[in-house]
């Protein structure tokens, strides 16, 4: 569950519904509602989880704006709640400066509603998540030098995880990576000047949050709809037909931080074999040959191609005679090559995937190519950009873990410090020449 005024695990149209509003559930809040002695006061939700609900809260003390989690009241969700709260201590402990770009726990309390005793957990106020970045950008690839500036914090805040605290994060996704600010100024509530609540204002009853919920569904189907219509209209050539065209991301600041750490885990003390959501997950995770911090660098790399593209580098399907995780290894192996046959073997559930010779049992004709041929046919990158992103890319995904550049070697990569050609004005062929020479004299530090 992250602390976005926009993103949650759920999507923008639906909400959690009142059925979890009980014993053991979630807690019921009002704007106006104040917490921890009348330090924060409630603003507005900004989203929830399975396990919780966030909140825009104002601090009293600070005279600032909050994120405040408010977690189950059920033992299970108290539980993993502790655990959270121990990971984001040791992360703010080790970062007094705050420069790490990993999301920062100020403050943590219990409190006590109809429907149980509470964890809270007040974080930093952010802004909206990667994927809500990749959706305002209409599912087409960012410019690779901004790609480049995002990856810069993501990577500082792995190295930071990893090599100073010994920590994986086991979930890295669009959704778990926050920008530092809003892309809609007007969701700011420091930058559009939002006045903070400081009572719970009048006319709203006991059942405020019930009505909320109800009037959020009516709004939803409402804007369903007229989203139907709309899209018959375009179909027929009437009104708002015809392609979108791009939206600007200049003014938006692209600074990024980590953020989500219920399921971070110390790499000496791992309480869980299947960790990373479906696309975003390792092969060595499939197969629980065991992981390590190469884990979240294999998720990062599918992060990059994410952004530079639009589209999730694996989205594995079960079929007729073969599960998801076959389809996700076959597709690993269509784009990557063939799986080397002692990682193939290597696991404790490789059995049930691949034969004595390291080929899948049930999927048998597999269409191999290339990383580089896809992001030139498919995406339409030139030769260079594909060529260079792909070298960038194909170290971080390969299928033996040990062989994973670190986050520290990453950061030394010459495609994260080299302006791509197509975006950056060159005055000559010698020029472009000259650059070309350049980047294929470059080779990663450390890496593969």
């Amino acid at each position: 569950m992250s602390c976005s005024p926009s993103s949650s695990s759920a999507s923008e149209d639906e909400d959690e519904g009142m059925d979890s509003y009980r014993k053991g559930g979630y807690h019921a809040v009002r704007i106006g509602d104040s917490f921890s002695g009348g330090r924060y006061i409630a603003q507005r939700k900004l989203g929830w989880g399975e396990f919780s609900t966030v909140w825009l809260a104002y601090d009293t003390r600070s005279s600032g704006f909050v994120a405040l989690k408010i977690q189950k009241s059920a033992p299970q969700f108290a539980q993993a709640a502790l655990h959270e709260i121990e990971i984001l201590s040791a992360i703010a402990d080790g970062d007094p400066s705050n420069s790490k770009y990993v999301v920062r726990l100020i403050d943590h309390f219990k409190h006590t509603g109809p429907n149980g005793q509470h964890l809270c957990m007040v974080l930093e106020f952010l802004g909206d998540s990667l994927l809500h970045l990749v959706k305002y950008n209409r599912y087409k690839g960012l410019e690779l030098n901004r790609v480049r500036e995002i990856c810069q914090c993501i990577l500082t805040g792995l190295d930071y995880l990893h090599r100073e605290l010994g920590l994986i994060h086991t979930d890295l996704k669009l959704e778990n990576v926050l920008l530092l600010s809003t892309i809609n100024a007007t969701k700011d509530p420091i930058r559009s000047g939002t006045a903070p609540i400081l009572e719970r204002p009048e006319g709203i009853p006991n059942g405020g949050t019930t009505m909320n919920i109800i009037e959020k569904k009516l709004k939803q189907r409402a804007r369903r709809a007229a989203a139907r219509i709309s899209n018959r209209r375009a179909s027929m050539g009437g009104v708002g037909g015809g392609a979108k065209a791009n939206r600007s991301l200049d003014g938006i600041d692209l600074r990024c931080k980590v953020v989500d750490f219920g399921n971070a885990c110390w790499a000496d003390k791992q309480f869980a074999q299947e960790i990373q959501t479906r696309q975003y997950r390792a092969p060595e995770v499939i197969l629980q040959s065991g992981y390590s911090f190469s884990a979240d660098m294999w998720s990062f790399a599918c992060i990059v191609f994410e952004l530079a593209t639009g589209e999730m580098m694996f989205t594995p399907k079960g079929g007729q005679g073969f599960s998801e995780d076959e389809d996700h290894l076959a597709m690993m192996m269509e784009l990557l090559g063939k799986m080397p046959r002692k990682i193939a073997n290597g696991g404790a559930r490789s059995k049930d995937y691949f034969d004595k010779y390291g080929d899948l049992k049930r999927i048998r004709r597999l269409k191999h190519g290339s990383l580089e041929k896809l992001l030139i046919d498919k995406f339409r990158f030139s030769e260079i950009d594909a060529h260079e992103l792909a070298k960038f890319l194909c170290p971080l995904l390969d299928f033996e873990p040990e062989n994973r550049p670190t986050a520290q070697q990453c950061v030394q990569h010459p495609w994260l410090n080299v302006k791509s050609l197509n975006q950056t004005e060159v005055k000559s062929e010698s020029g472009v020449e000259k650059v070309n020479v350049g980047m294929r004299n470059l080779h990663m530090k450390g890496g593969k």
